[in-house]
């Protein structure tokens, strides 16, 4: 199945990949379009995922340095991203001794809206069902959770717990009902089928003058495919996976095209 890159999403990648200033500066509109646009995108389409993307509170209209129009993040758009970071770069290698996170909610009747927003919510954090109510997850993902919750406004309905597994039925036969391991396995196959192409073009590529625009240009779909699957895969330890699980080559060319995308890109962005 060939791989969707919306509007809204490829912004999100964008400001994660390029758009944190230490001075929280704005992106003007027009940069937006033009990044966008080397990537497919119409103008329309930008400008109408740049206003949803205010109304829900992830982007704030400000004036650039230079007095244009623009968008900044807002401070829980920062948060979202650098929770976002530990995961997409930089995981710590996922170990039994890690324990898990179990969530545990109730939401009265008068709100049970907010139910599928848990849910969902908590299936988006990697999170497993291990019984009815009963969420699970590697004990490492408390911290992102926890300010998950807060962000959304849903942490009086839920309770975390820590702790170990003690049984009765294996662990490793566990999570294959708490998670949909052949869904995720077969994630991590179709981002290979897409990029592992594109990294092999690169390592047999001789450096050129002007290739920011080729990086980019291959780069940011990388991202924007790559960050959603720290989020479905929630990392488990080996011990605990199948003997062919693709996750780990699929983080291998991840970290390979970042490496060799992601300051070269940098340099097409921050063309005035």
């Amino acid at each position: 199945m060939a791989e969707q890159h919306t509007p809204r999403s490829l912004i999100v990648t964008l400001y994660g990949a390029y758009g944190r200033t230490p001075d929280g500066a704005p992106l003007a509109v027009a940069a937006l379009v033009r990044l966008l646009g080397a990537l497919g995108v119409d103008a329309p389409s930008v400008r109408s995922s740049v206003s949803r993307l205010k109304r829900r509170g992830l982007l704030l209209a400000e004036r650039t340095p230079e007095g244009a129009a623009g968008y900044a993040l807002s401070p829980d758009a920062r948060q979202l991203l650098d929770d976002g970071d530990r995961r997409i770069y930089d995981p710590p290698a996922p170990s039994l001794s890690d324990g898990w996170v179990l969530a545990v909610f109730s939401v009265p009747e008068a709100e049970r809206h907010k139910r599928h927003l848990l849910r969902s919510r908590l299936a988006r954090l990697g999170f497993g069902t291990a019984a009815p109510g009963v969420w699970i997850a590697p004990g490492r993902l408390h911290e992102e959770t926890r300010h998950t919750l807060e962000r959304l406004r849903l942490d009086p309905y839920v309770d975390l717990f820590r702790g170990e597994h003690l049984g009765y039925t294996p662990t490793a036969d566990a999570v294959g009902r708490w998670w949909d391991l052949d869904a995720i396995a077969a994630l991590h196959r179709e981002f290979l089928a897409a990029h592992e192409p594109v990294l092999k073009r690169w390592e047999s590529r001789e450096p050129v003058a002007g290739e920011a625009a080729d990086a980019y240009r291959d780069y940011l779909p990388a991202l924007d495919s790559w960050r959603r699957l720290p989020y479905a895969d929630p990392g488990l330890p080996a011990e605990l996976l199948p003997a062919d699980w693709p996750g780990g080559r699929s983080a291998e060319v991840f970290r390979a095209l970042h490496a060799r995308l992601r300051d070269a890109g940098a340099r097409c962005v921050h063309t005035d």
